[in-house]
């Protein structure tokens, strides 16, 4: 269960609604099982927009030549893919070079489970940048994004100021769908049942490369330096759609619910090769497994990537 904005979440709540293992450094990757025959799902909601013609595409090689993003193809492929999955899913993909976009299902609101962590380091650097922070939280910011410690990811929580200065910082972030949890939460998980979009996801990751970005270019690159060199075990998501060569930076999430035992299963990141950056966002809720949710989560990166780009021979 998670606040609708701006309504608090009385402890009881809350200690139902968490989770039974969020983000624990170990956990290990584990195989999807074959998924049991259900209902096709609805049609789903999907979206493409360009810039404005003329707009500068100052990363775009002269050779290159710009294509519409093939929606319907896009979407006749996950429909597929996902008619015999029983998960709620939203994904976007942003060609950061050319503005081209695709949307699936955008209205959805899912919760963040760990890839709230980049934000939190976001806020943390929007306050003090990386070079004077004190030691012992420049370690609690390595290991909260390269091992997904929930411990470490409670004390930056406190040190940002909680909830109101997550919501601060997304606001500076251009963030339209998402607000820290209010109330006092149960060992501090409050930044696990954040709900959030695909949209704002996104804007996250744009602020990591942009120069318009309100964080400054060089804890913009130790931010992402940092989701470069997330463990083995960790790494899996939207790295699964990544051409041979290209850089991935990403934060994961998986988190089970104790009231129905299903998974959140979420990898939001950039995929980036030769000053063309992708930004992605997966978001999936309702897998009975773990692996289940990763394999889904995966699944669908590459599917939508397909209709970007070729990976190079």
């Amino acid at each position: 269960m998670v606040a609708s904005r701006g309504q608090a979440i009385p402890r009881a709540v809350i200690a139902l609604a968490l989770l039974a293992a969020l983000a624990p450094a170990s956990a290990p990757r584990l195989p999807a099982p074959a998924p049991a025959p259900v209902a096709r799902q609805a049609p789903v909601l999907l979206e493409i927009r360009e810039e404005a013609a003329g707009a500068r595409l100052e990363q775009v090689s002269a050779e290159e030549t710009l294509t519409a993003v093939p929606a319907k193809q896009i979407g006749k492929r996950l429909d597929a893919y996902l008619a015999g999955r029983s998960v709620q899913v939203t994904a976007m993909v942003k060609d950061l070079a050319t503005g081209r976009v695709y949307r699936y299902h955008p209205g959805e609101r899912l919760i963040t489970a760990s890839t709230a962590k980049v934000q939190i380091l976001m806020a943390l650097l929007l306050k003090t940048p990386w070079k004077k922070l004190p030691q012992a939280v420049r370690h609690d910011a390595e290991t909260m994004i390269r091992y997904s410690d929930n411990h470490a990811a409670d004390r930056l929580w406190l040190r940002i100021g909680g909830a109101p200065g997550f919501t601060k910082a997304g606001r500076k972030f251009g963030f339209k769908h998402t607000q820290g949890v209010p109330g006092n939460c149960v060992d501090l998980y409050c930044w696990g049942i954040t709900r959030t979009s695909v949209d704002d996801q996104i804007r996250l990751m744009q602020a990591l490369v942009s120069p318009k970005s309100p964080l400054k270019a060089k804890d913009r690159d130790r931010v992402l330096d940092l989701m470069g060199q997330v463990v083995d075990g960790q790494n899996w998501g939207i790295s699964a759609a990544a051409c041979e060569g290209d850089r991935v930076a990403l934060k994961n999430g998986w988190l089970k619910h104790v009231s129905n035992k299903l998974w959140a299963t979420i990898s939001v990141g950039l995929l980036r090769r030769d000053g063309h950056d992708y930004a992605i966002a997966v978001l999936t809720k309702g897998s009975p497994q773990v692996g289940y949710g990763i394999a889904t989560v995966e699944g669908v990166a590459k599917r939508i990537m397909q209709g970007f780009r070729k990976c190079p021979e």
